[in-house]
């Protein structure tokens, strides 16, 4: 396998990797057009990055970045939102190349503190064998609300 490079999405460019986070997340049904439209709005506006890694010309993986304020630290924060490589390009470099990147954009943000939120196992060991550590401390809760439609 080539280098992988990695790069950031305009917000005028986000259809292909926001196809393969449909396919790979929400097994292929299309986020809404209203949430489209705010991704690309968030893009613009700087308060998420898409970044994409390439191989050989194609997309093998994306992440998304979101930046956020935190009163109790003064400062701001950033969360991977989503990270995922294709099953033909991992354990090839592609997720590494991807934190790299995210790394480096926060770096250039002045942003030192990142964190991630997971569902498995598989996951916790990747980020772990880049660094991440457990939050002490720290629950996770989350509660789904009824939204009614207009």
């Amino acid at each position: 396998m080539r280098p992988v490079e990695v790069e950031p999405v305009p917000a005028t460019d986000l259809a292909k990797p926001l196809t393969l986070l449909e396919e790979a997340l929400r097994e292929g049904e299309p986020v809404p057009d209203e949430f489209a439209n705010s991704l690309r709005k968030a893009v613009e506006n700087k308060e998420v990055e898409v970044l994409v890694a390439r191989t050989e010309g194609r997309i093998a993986g994306v992440a998304v970045l979101a930046y956020r304020l935190n009163v109790s630290a003064g400062g701001r924060f950033a969360s991977i939102e989503d990270l995922y490589v294709h099953p033909e390009a991992r354990r090839r470099g592609v997720g590494r190349a991807l934190l790299r990147a995210v790394d480096e954009h926060c770096a250039e943000h002045g942003i030192s503190y990142i964190e991630v939120q997971m569902e498995d196992d598989a996951a916790e060991a990747f980020y772990a064998a880049v660094g991440y550590e457990p939050e002490e401390g720290t629950r996770v809760l989350s509660r789904s609300l009824a939204i009614p439609e207009v």
